[in-house]
């Protein structure tokens, strides 16, 4: 039995195809966004380079195993509300001594 060329289901799978690619693109460049905004913040709190506090986002990223953006967006909630969770602020700390020359203001002393 042979399939009939159907030009209306071809257009219909691009267009779904296109949508798609769409929203991924959308999503990548709100990511984008996050992220660059959260290495602004380690930046200006870290007193670090732009490099330096995409090594941090990282860092903090494989030692917490929470993805980056999602890092990203902790250090940019604490931005506006002046929280972060204990082994979020932990790490980027820690990672802020390997990378950069202070520590978060208002972090607790060290003990």
């Amino acid at each position: 039995m042979a399939h009939e060329f159907d030009p209306c289901g071809d257009e219909t799978d691009r267009i779904v195809e296109l949508e798609a690619e769409v929203d991924q693109l959308k999503e990548a460049v709100t990511s984008h966004q996050v992220v660059d905004q959260a290495m602004g913040m380690v930046v200006a709190l870290g007193r670090v380079s732009p490099d330096q506090a995409w090594e941090v986002l990282k860092d903090v990223s494989q030692h917490t195993n929470i993805k980056l953006r999602n890092v990203a967006e902790l250090i940019l909630i604490r931005g506006r509300a002046g929280e972060m969770p204990a082994d979020i602020r932990a790490e980027l700390e820690d990672a802020l001594d390997r990378y950069g020359p202070t520590e978060i203001p208002g972090a607790p002393p060290p003990e």
